[in-house]
């Protein structure tokens, strides 16, 4: 394990207008899951998040996804290529209105051609048909190098950042990552 600092970006669309759409390939398919097997959420969250040191829900029992996953204002989306899972988002309604994209991302294998700025602009309209007041996420450095600049290019506009210290894997670490110390 390797300590490292990380510098946490916290963006926002206030509006739907703010969306720039990515076009869409009618070859990536969208779907919410509605009964979630908790096998699959902790695929799709562990594979996600394998090279990003993912690791808050990796202890999760069957009982908390379920529990979870049933929460008013969760849901679940998953992207599919050819019939396999390529990537998913995870949609959190608070009271106020405000949607978080919760989780979002590609396997390892579908990252870097063009799927996330396809997967990203149907989060955030999700978002908004869901009646989203504002729609948010946050990112940090230990995701992947395409993260930040696809928010950006879908409109996302910064309003907090923060650093942090996170044990993670004695790996290289992502481009954009410090090593504390």
């Amino acid at each position: 394990m390797a300590s490292i600092t990380v510098t946490r970006t916290y963006l926002e669309l206030t509006e739907p207008g703010q969306l720039r759409a990515a076009d869409s390939d009618p070859r990536l398919q969208i779907a919410r899951v509605e009964s979630c097997p908790p096998s699959f959420f902790r695929y799709l969250y562990a594979e996600v998040g394998r090279n990003h040191s993912w690791r808050d829900r990796l202890g999760w029992t069957d009982a908390q996804i379920v529990t979870y996953l049933a929460t008013p204002g969760v849901s679940l989306w998953v992207a599919w290529l050819g019939g396999a899972p390529a990537g998913y988002f995870e949609l959190r309604r608070a009271e106020s209105g405000d949607t978080e994209i919760v989780y979002f991302g590609l396997i390892p294998e579908r990252t870097g051609q063009g799927w996330g700025k396809q997967l990203l602009t149907r989060a955030v309209r999700q978002a908004w048909s869901d009646g989203a007041r504002r729609v948010w996420l946050h990112t940090c450095t230990l995701d992947s190098p395409h993260a930040l600049p696809n928010y950006r290019a879908r409109g996302f506009v910064p309003f907090r950042e923060e650093r942090y210290a996170a044990e993670v894997d004695d790996l290289p670490p992502e481009p954009n990552a410090r090593r504390a110390g």
